[in-house]
């Protein structure tokens, strides 16, 4: 009878919250157009809220907390794209403009193996490809380019723009304000009979949270400046570019670093060609790795417990795929989410019945 039970409860909460998930999946589908300002502010006060608690803990009234609090990181944020926006506009158009003389200059390295690629493509094909090429990536980046001239262009994508100036303040404001309210009412929502199993899931989801958007980005955030700075200091075309790209792509451990090491080198020796400055270029990252891990790390993340690599590139992919910039903002509470439920099913499947192996009856003594 217990065990009956038992799996009446199990499927039930599997029914509720499965339920619970097709509707958030629903609203966010139905009203992703206009979410962008409310999720970016939740994301900037779920980032300060411990600034604002520490104000508080002073005796500072927590509204004044949260307006000072969201003032310099806005005057922060204006600053930093005013220092790198001049450089990353003028680098991406000459990148765009130099395309089609790297991709030339790529298929001469080529050259002992054009004749394996004949052979398998035939002439004419390969002089397609190669034209496909020079066409394809030179309009890719031009278009890049263009967004950052064009962002005030058209009046659906400026409107959108304002908005997001707007209601993101305005968002990140009140949700930092009233921080403590919300919890506190998402606290009593919960049920009783489950209280301690759901805080302590929430616990654990929150410090995968805290370890990635607290952590992961300030990571990200210091090795783009390492990067972007080292590459310009060392000469390299596009570095700053590259650095930046480079550092932004580091919220997915190793992915950042991996790529702007390959694109770097690859530019380093057609800008060049020599492998020492290949090799100086390559060990700007190295550094930055060694940085990383024995410094950065240790400091920002210490040993809380954070997200897979795949799981979160995975996640960012299928979020922007689904629902855009929205999706790739909800992507990692999601993920985070997920994992620590998924985590406890496992244990919960590990000490059931279904997973134990049934106990052999006692033989009887004779």
């Amino acid at each position: 009878m217990t065990r009956a039970v038992s799996a009446l409860t199990a499927r039930n909460h599997l029914l509720f919250w499965s339920g619970a998930f097709v509707l958030f999946i629903t609203f966010v589908w139905a009203f992703s157009a206009v979410l962008l300002p409310f999720v970016l502010g939740l994301a900037i006060a779920y980032l300060l809220n411990p600034m604002v608690e520490y104000l508080g803990n002073h005796k500072i009234p927590r509204g004044i907390a949260a307006l000072v609090i969201l003032g310099l990181f806005f005057l922060f944020v204006l600053t930093i794209l005013a220092l790198i926006m001049p450089p990353l506009y003028r680098e991406t158009i000459e990148l765009a403009a130099a395309v089609p003389d790297y991709t030339d200059k790529l298929l001469t390295m080529m050259n002992p193996y054009i004749g394996w690629l004949q052979e398998r493509f035939g002439n004419g094909d390969l002089a397609a490809y190669q034209e496909t090429l020079q066409n394809n990536i030179g309009k890719a980046l031009k278009v890049s380019a263009n967004v950052l001239s064009g962002i005030a262009s058209g009046g659906q994508a400026f409107a959108g723009f304002i908005s997001v100036m707007i209601i993101t303040p305005v968002t990140a404001f009140f949700m930092m304000k009233d921080w403590s309210l919300m919890t506190q009412w998402a606290d009593n929502l919960i049920p009783r009979r489950s209280y301690n199993t759901v805080k302590t899931l929430l616990e654990q989801i929150n410090q995968k949270l805290a370890g990635f958007v607290r952590g992961q980005l300030s990571i990200a955030f210091a090795l783009a400046i390492i990067y972007a700075l080292a590459l310009s200091i060392a000469g390299l075309k596009f570095g700053f570019l590259i650095g930046l790209m480079a550092g932004i792509l580091s919220i997915i451990p190793l992915v950042g670093s991996t790529i702007g090491l390959l694109v770097s080198v690859v530019i380093a020796w057609l800008q060049a060609g020599e492998w020492g400055y290949v090799g100086i270029i390559a060990a700007i990252f190295m550094t930055g790795q060694f940085i990383e891990g024995n410094f950065l790390t240790p400091k920002l993340l210490g040993k809380s417990v954070g997200l897979h690599p795949l799981w979160i590139l995975f996640a960012l992919l299928a979020g922007g795929n689904l629902f855009g910039i929205v999706g790739m903002l909800l992507a990692v509470p999601v993920a985070a989410t997920i994992g620590v439920l998924l985590g406890f099913a496992i244990e919960e499947y590990k000490s059931s019945p279904y997973y134990k192996p049934k106990p052999r009856p006692k033989k009887k003594k004779t």
